[in-house]
């Protein structure tokens, strides 16, 4: 029930009971007034009585008295309460206003009439006096009939007396019993009001109100240092109290709901700065390994509940190989055919549900889990694929939008990468042979002389003996086998610290890192032999025997690494001149000189 509700109720009662108090009051305040008027009733018939009393008594001693003394004065006396008796009708109208009942009325007559015949008596008494007649005066005033009137008389006024005492007692007994009746009612009714004022007091303002306030009280201090997992007491009522407390319970809610946003957007903020902290380090990779490193590692910090893979396509564009893993994914792959692929297929992302009874990648066919296949595209070409798999499909799905927009940057990366080697390699490599070209080998000879000497550094410079010959007799296409057969022998037989650059036309260069001139002239040696044994045929021609000839350098012992090439193109020279199909040291120049 309503506070409000409560209140009009006590006010409805307290006002009900004030009123019957009040009644009770105003008749217990009528009947003491009518037990007043009984007992003032009650006085006067007493009065009334006594008075009739008296008076018979008095007025016959008087007449007797007279007859006996002849005394005027008695006679006088006689006459006034004559007088005195003869009010006895005002007496009896007297009477008959105060509630006289009927017999006590035919009491009164017969009392009235008693009075008559005494005075009638008692006026023949006078008469006889006056006549002298003493004796027969006093025969008549002591006289039977005299007495038996008299006697009559008295007994009427005292039956009269007992009648009006016992009706005035009985009125007078009843006025007092209802007033004192009224008057406990009405203090009945005072103490119900008080003590209904004071219950719904302390009902209302203490258990309705103060402790319900308290209590939410400490509730809302709490929400406001915003604490908002503190227990709302549940109030079933239906009143200003519960409506206060309805609105807490919502303001709570709305707490733990702005709180659960705020968390929301907290972890929102925290996966966009880390993606963005991603992109930026991606951008600065130089290799595919290190676009590797930083997915594996940021990927786990962005999605924890979600294993992957990174796939990225190879040089032949025919296969997928694996290149970085996170949270060591059940299903992955170390390489996969973009046919194993439904999202490669597609070209979007594509998400396996087996729960869902969706069509699962064959690359993870096995799969029980929910696997999502994001394609790293860039300019419209496949470069890559991230391949993740978790236990809930909702977190996939929640995550979708941003793993489309890693996918988008991190194949961009790639691409660019890729793109970048590109460029680089046909800035720094031969198109024919896939050697570093003369351009590297320049940049590499500045940054051997810039840095400090770290052991021997030696160098080998190479020409295919003859070469016009091939062009001439098979044709261009002849040379460039040639020259291709040699820089692969090249290749294969290098050392471990060895580049091999192509320096332009026919000639190669071979930096070795590490190694003197003696060695590195017992190396030269035996390229010039694998070449001279390794024949060449081209389309079906045998180009007969490739021979070369070799120049080699070293430094620090017979000089700076600055002047490497410069001397071993000296021996080069030299062995050229001897006849080709040799090594010549640059250090055997300098003896010869001197």
């Amino acid at each position: 029930m309503r506070i409000s509700a409560i209140t009009n109720w006590a006010y409805i009662i307290t006002v009900a009971l004030t009123l019957l108090a009040g009644g009770s009051f105003i008749l217990s305040s009528s009947f003491a007034d009518l037990e007043r008027r009984a007992v003032e009733q009650h006085l006067t018939v007493q009065e009334i009585a006594d008075e009739l009393d008296i008076a018979a008594e008095k007025r016959s001693d008087d007449i007797r008295l007279y007859v006996m003394r002849g005394d005027e004065a008695e006679l006088a006396a006689f006459y006034v309460d004559e007088n005195a008796e003869r009010g006895f009708e005002a007496l009896a109208e007297k009477a008959r206003t105060n509630g006289a009942t009927e017999q006590e009325q035919v009491l009164l007559t017969d009392i009235a009439r008693q009075a008559e015949a005494l005075d009638e008596i008692e006026e023949r008494a006078i008469a006889e006096m006056r006549q002298g007649q003493r004796t027969a005066a006093q025969q008549i005033v002591f006289g039977d009939e005299h007495n038996r009137l008299q006697t009559a008389l008295l007994a009427d006024v005292e039956k009269l007396s007992q009648m009006l005492t016992a009706r005035t007692g009985a009125v007078l007994e009843d006025a007092k019993e209802k007033s004192d009746i009224f008057g406990l009612l009405a203090r009945v009714m005072l103490t119900l009001t008080a003590i209904v004022f004071l219950s719904v007091l302390y009902f209302v303002v203490k258990k309705r109100i103060a402790n319900p306030i308290v209590t939410m009280t400490g509730v809302i201090n709490r929400l406001a240092r915003q604490e908002f997992d503190v227990e709302v007491p549940h109030l079933d009522r239906r009143d200003e109290i519960g409506e206060m407390n309805a609105a807490i319970e919502v303001f709570r809610a709305n707490g733990l709901e702005r709180e659960r946003l705020d968390a929301e957007l907290r972890k929102d903020q925290r996966i966009k700065d880390l993606i963005l902290q991603m992109m930026h380090r991606l951008q600065a990779c130089q290799a595919e390994h290190e676009i590797a490193g930083i997915v594996s590692l940021y990927m786990p910090q962005i999605f924890p509940d979600m294993a992957g893979a990174l796939f990225i396509q190879d040089e032949t564009h025919s296969n997928l190989l694996v290149r970085g893993t996170w949270r060591e994914p059940k299903y992955a792959k170390v390489s996969l055919q973009p046919s194993d692929c439904w999202g490669l297929r597609r070209g979007r992302p594509h998400l396996g549900d087996p729960a869902d009874n969706d069509v699962i990648c064959p690359h993870l066919s096995a799969s029980d889990l929910c696997n999502l296949c994001v394609p790293l595209t860039a300019l419209g070409d496949i470069v890559g694929l991230l391949s993740l798999e978790a236990e809930d499909c909702d977190l996939v799905i929640n995550a979708r939008v941003y793993l489309e927009l890693i996918a988008e940057n991190l194949g961009l990366a790639i691409a660019n990468l890729q793109l970048r080697d590109r460029l680089t390699g046909l800035a720094t490599r031969d198109a024919l042979t896939g050697l570093l070209n003369r351009r590297s080998l320049d940049e590499a000879i500045n940054r051997l002389g810039k840095r400090e000497p770290q052991g021997n550094q030696s160098c080998l410079m190479l020409d295919i003996d003859h070469f016009k010959r091939f062009n001439d007799e098979f044709g261009h296409d002849a040379g460039d086998a040639v020259i291709k057969h040699v820089a692969s022998i090249l290749v294969s037989a290098g050392v471990e610290q060895s580049k091999v650059y192509r320096f332009g036309g026919e000639e190669f260069t071979v930096l070795l890192d590490g190694l003197s001139e003696d060695e590195a002239t017992a190396f030269a040696e035996s390229l010039r032999e694998k070449v001279a044994k390794a024949p060449l045929s081209d389309r079906g021609r045998f180009l007969g025997v490739v021979t070369i000839s070799i120049g080699v350098a070293s430094a620090p012992e017979q000089g700076t690494v600055n002047t490497l090439v410069t001397r071993a193109d000296a021996a080069l020279l030299i062995a050229k001149e001897r006849g080709r199909n040799r090594t010549v040291r640059s250090s055997s120049l300098v003896k010869e000189r001197v």
